[in-house]
């Protein structure tokens, strides 16, 4: 019985190495990272199927690949986004209005707009209403989303929408 897995496991190391050998350099880059996601995968499976690791500690240890991922949903957050890059929020002397980049009685700048919608400050009517349609099919409530976060995009395109002719 052995010698058959032996066999079997030899087969595929072939295999695996003759494809290896055509792959491009970006394209081993993304194998390399795929193989090791999948052997630690399987690494962790093995140590809670054996009660070596708690559910839990495997649990997290899986998640810390998807971490790559945060920056991409920071954008979606702007709050978070200004305290992790340092930005100072409004003092409450500041004055808002036209003029001064803030919409009146909503708190959303026009540049925090932009960065919801992700659109440029120079971007036309269309722009915002297309960003918008294409973040609020993707975040509406009625699809699984948030409200907060419908609530923002909707905020974002009023804002924008207000400066614009």
């Amino acid at each position: 019985m052995h010698w058959i897995l032996g066999i079997a496991l030899a087969a595929t190391v072939f295999v695996i190495l003759k494809q290896w050998g055509g792959l491009s350099t970006e394209k081993k880059k993304a194998a390399t990272w795929k193989l090791v996601l999948i052997a630690g995968g399987i690494f962790l499976l093995v140590m809670v199927l054996t009660g070596r690791v708690h559910v839990l500690t495997a649990a997290i240890a899986a998640l810390i690949p998807l971490l790559r991922k945060l920056p991409g949903l920071i954008r979606f957050f702007p709050a978070l986004n200004r305290l992790l890059n340092g930005e100072n929020n409004a003092k409450p002397g500041d004055r808002t209005g036209p003029g001064t980049g803030q919409a009146q009685g909503n708190g959303m700048t026009e540049r925090e707009a932009c960065e919801v919608l992700n659109v440029t400050a120079a971007c036309s009517r269309e722009d915002v209403v297309l960003a918008h349609r294409r973040l609020i099919q993707k975040l509406h409530p009625d699809r699984g989303g948030s409200d907060y976060l419908a609530a923002k995009i909707n905020e974002a395109k009023s804002v924008l929408l207000s400066n614009r002719v």
